[in-house]
């Protein structure tokens, strides 16, 4: 079972997944990465292009998802090197710190609690997330194309490709097609017409929505949203 809740980090997520039989739903691209914890070790999770599917028995797992952009700054790291990955946070940080904070989170009441104290510290030592990419999150989450926000933000095509790939992971078309994909699976989900939903989300008809479905998430719509949650 997947549970989420908002954390005390501004536009963070905490997460908890208990699988509760075999088999494990794929994690979708949104444009995020997370903080993780899994059987007592801690990992980080970078942006995805594709349906990311774990493999092995099923455990326990909890994490904080970082909002769009902010998390290379707490970790040190260009998102592009950590792109459809999964590390040890021993290949990013000293060994001494992962192993502190590793006994720092199996210590808490809970992972979720520790891996947020983790990230509240992070957040406070680090330099502040640039608000031009946060401009531009919210203006393609919004469906803007990327050509005229990057008008509007005073960048260059280069440019803005080229600061993207070092927050996000990818270049701004990607993040679009990643946040639409969002916007079209929560329309979906509550129960909004695929033809309805491929129209309000910023595809061109539905069999643009079916493509991008199935190069995205790895199967038709109507079986991902047939999956649990």
């Amino acid at each position: 079972m997947y549970a989420e809740r908002a954390s005390r980090l501004t536009g963070a997520v905490v997460w908890t997944n208990t699988p509760s039989g075999p088999g494990t739903a794929p994690v979708l691209p949104d444009g995020c990465m997370d903080l993780l914890w899994n059987e007592g070790r801690l990992l980080v999770a970078g942006p995805d292009t594709h349906a990311y599917v774990t493999h092995g028995r099923p455990s326990d797992w909890a994490g904080v998802r970082f909002c769009p952009g902010t998390a290379p700054a707490l970790l040190g790291v260009p998102a592009h090197q950590l792109r459809d990955r999964r590390v040890p946070l021993s290949d990013l940080r000293p060994a001494s710190e992962v192993r502190r904070l590793t006994a720092q989170v199996n210590a808490a009441p809970d992972p979720t609690t520790g891996l947020e104290q983790v990230a509240l510290r992070w957040a406070g030592a680090a330099d502040r997330p640039d608000p031009l990419l946060q401009r531009l999150v919210t203006a393609l989450d919004a469906g803007r194309p990327v050509a005229a926000t990057a008008d509007e933000l005073g960048l260059g095509a280069r440019q803005l490709h080229r600061r993207s790939l070092a927050a996000f992971g990818y270049g701004p078309k990607t993040l679009a097609r990643v946040l639409r994909l969002q916007r079209a699976l929560a329309l979906a989900r509550a129960g909004v017409p695929f033809a309805e939903t491929a129209a309000r989300s910023g595809f061109a008809d539905q069999a643009h929505l079916a493509r991008d479905v199935r190069e995205l998430a790895g199967m038709p719509l109507s079986r991902l949203l047939a999956r649990p949650g």
